[in-house]
């Protein structure tokens, strides 16, 4: 075999391990994916969901005790005294329907709650009337705005609002892993800030999301997104390439599927609804709700979730800046008179290369290495974005 011949054969076959390493990562999130997305969202089943028969006498007491012996598990059924009562339970979320029987029943609901359970507690009691030959009367206590009809216009808000985040998390880690980390943090709080504003403009001007409380619901999307930010441009010090996998599996994987912007805790398995109580999209999702529909109930606890996760980012940033801060403490040991003398020696070679032509070799060499780090980014940026 010529050397020709030799030298096409070592490329292709670099050229296919360093495609087939590359693979790994879009392998690894498809699983991730389906084993986040189906197992969360496959099959929603009620459990433990909360809903209220309103009456204090035996008639109310005995259905509610036959629903809850009916749903093995799948509801939550409790009797309280009055309407007032079941509509303040459903507007402080502490139930999902409240059903008044009667001659002519009727069921309260928040949609803007979650439509999904919503659904679902409306399709058990028009079960319950009809048993009773009566019509059932459906009344929403706390609908959403006209330009989020099913209330899930949060949940994708979330989405457009984290794929922003992360994927500058690429763009600031990756292409400013150069700059010094106080510039690189206030590339964060620049990109959140941008990120948040069109996350404004989506919630309001454009789609009519929400119909009132724009400041809080942007200074929540501020907050979600440098907690992000901050939390990837950290690791990628540490991951490298593998930051886009490590930030799909904490914003898109756990996140989404935990939020309850589809599907309530109630309607998940326990692991997705026990991540809810903690985990930051949950806590943008229903600080919004909160915020918007349900006249700040609470509101402080959710925005202690996304300050937590804001807090744990400036954390991750400051030991990815004693990390790099020590790297380059042994850099510059390592760069001592033994270092010199091996720049020295460097430079007498490079002059001597240059002399003999080979300078521009070396400077090909140079801008070839340049392309690749490039193409690292390129690729780092098309598996964020495109998944």
């Amino acid at each position: 075999m010529s050397t020709g011949q030799s030298a096409a054969a070592g490329s292709t076959a670099g050229a296919l391990r360093h495609v087939l390493s590359h693979l790994v990562t879009p392998l690894l999130m498809c699983i991730g994916m389906g084993l986040a997305y189906l197992g969360a969202f496959h099959a929603p089943e009620p459990h433990g969901l909360r809903v209220d028969v309103v009456g204090s006498g035996p008639r109310a007491q005995v259905l509610a005790q036959k629903l809850q012996d009916k749903g093995d598990g799948a509801l939550s059924v409790r009797t309280v005294a009055d309407r007032a009562t079941a509509v303040n339970d459903l507007k402080t979320q502490k139930s999902y329907g409240a059903y008044l029987p009667g001659k002519h029943p009727e069921l309260l609901v928040a949609t803007a709650s979650s439509d999904t359970s919503a659904t679902v507690v409306e399709k058990v009691f028009t079960k319950v009337a009809a048993a009773q030959g009566d019509p059932l009367k459906v009344t929403d206590t706390a609908p959403t705005a006209d330009g989020d009809p099913t209330g899930q216009g949060i949940f994708f808000l979330l989405v457009a609002v984290s794929i922003g985040s992360y994927a500058s998390v690429a763009v600031i880690g990756g292409a400013g892993a150069a700059l010094a980390l106080r510039i690189r943090a206030a590339l964060v709080v620049g990109a959140s800030l941008m990120v948040s504003a069109i996350g404004a403009a989506f919630a309001g001007p454009l789609f009519g999301l929400v119909d009132h409380g724009l400041g809080g619901v942007w200074a929540m999307a501020w907050l979600y997104s440098a907690g992000i930010l901050m939390v990837g441009v950290g690791l990628h010090t540490f991951l490298k390439r593998w930051t886009t996998l490590g930030v799909m599996v904490l914003f898109v994987m756990l996140n989404f599927t935990s939020s309850g912007g589809i599907f309530r805790p109630e309607l998940q398995p326990g692991f997705f609804g026990s991540l809810h109580a903690f985990w930051n999209g949950a806590g943008f999702v229903e600080g919004v709700r909160s915020h918007v529909y349900f006249g700040g109930y609470a509101l402080g606890g959710h925005v202690l979730v996304l300050t937590l996760w804001f807090v744990a980012g400036l954390a991750v940033m400051g030991v990815a800046g004693l990390a790099e801060a020590k790297r380059r403490s042994v850099a510059a040991h390592a760069q001592g008179p033994a270092g010199s003398r091996h720049r020295a020696g460097a430079e007498s070679r490079s002059v001597a290369a240059s002399r003999s032509g080979l300078g521009s070799l070396a400077s090909e060499a140079g801008r070839r290495s340049e392309a690749e780090a490039g193409e690292e980014l390129e690729e780092e940026l098309e598996e964020t974005v495109g998944v």
